[in-house]
């Protein structure tokens, strides 16, 4: 079971090595599924068990190979008759299986399969490989569209080329500007600057560079995420008072899944986040 955020090349990752393991074979000894269209258990019985019967012809020590994208969308009955196919067929076929969210998959499941967990892309991961992709295509970028291909992605490869995609669509050419046009969230350096207006007691001023953004057309989940993710990368910031903001930023997420999304609330974020600094400060 591979684990981990979208865009990880977890499915990828298992590809590649069926490819490695299986040469020329991989097309008759692999089936990929992917678990949020076939999620039922029709197609657990039809296709991956028919898959599993088949006999293929394969090199001492190889097996066919279930690929199984987004297996925490499966069902339970169907995750229940997967682990009956699993144990049945376990010396001719291997599953690999790719989530999300390991705590969807039953228990039965996750004591049949080892656990690998990947984690979000390293920034120079993304840059390598979206320098890669654009000296191929012949895509004119600077260093300032790449680094906002970057920070928009959020440690995410498939998003970070979508909008690498849909930037050359739009403008031709990769910088800052044109990448924030299309992914249409606030710059982070406007961000910054209002969160250390905070930390510096001047919430007024921060409350006015919040109404630009407003008048803008951003929303209040829009300016908290990229808010968030300053938060946590700002190193003079203490890490109690620190985990105290992302406390916040958590409830006010909350609050707009609930339906409360208002600018009310944000501004009162801003205020406790003022607050937080100034009893930091008192502290030291």
């Amino acid at each position: 079971i591979l684990v981990g955020p979208p865009g990880t090349g977890k499915t990828t990752s298992m590809m590649a090595l069926a490819h490695e393991l299986l040469g020329e074979n991989f097309k008759k000894a692999t089936i990929e599924l992917n678990a949020s269209d076939d999620r039922g258990i029709d197609v657990v019985r039809e296709k991956i068990k028919a898959f599993a019967t088949q006999k293929v012809p394969l090199p001492p020590n190889r097996h066919k190979i279930v690929i199984l994208d987004e297996a925490d969308s499966m069902t339970e009955s169907a995750q229940q008759a997967m682990r009956i196919i699993i144990s049945d067929y376990s010396s001719t076929t291997r599953f690999a299986l790719a989530c999300n969210d390991s705590t969807k998959i039953i228990e039965p499941i996750q004591s049949r399969c080892s656990m690998l967990r990947f984690a979000k892309l390293k920034a120079e991961e993304i840059e390598e490989r979206l320098k890669h992709i654009m000296k191929i295509e012949n895509i004119e970028y600077d260093q300032s569209g790449i680094q906002a291909l970057i920070e928009t992605s959020n440690g995410d490869m498939r998003y970070a080329l979508n909008n690498l995609q849909s930037t050359f669509v739009g403008f031709g050419v990769i910088r800052r500007d044109n990448v924030y046009k299309i992914v249409d969230i606030p710059k982070p350096e406007i961000l910054m600057k209002i969160v250390e207006l905070c930390q510096s007691n001047q919430l007024p001023k921060a409350l006015d560079n919040i109404d630009q953004l407003v008048e803008d057309g951003y929303t209040a989940l829009d300016i908290v995420n990229v808010i968030s993710r300053i938060i946590q990368d700002k190193s003079d910031i203490k890490d109690k008072t620190k985990f105290s903001m992302l406390k916040e930023i958590s409830m006010f997420k909350m609050k707009i899944l609930d339906g409360i999304d208002s600018f009310v609330q944000i501004y009162g974020f801003l205020s406790v986040m003022s607050e937080l600094f100034e009893e930091d400060k008192k502290k030291n």
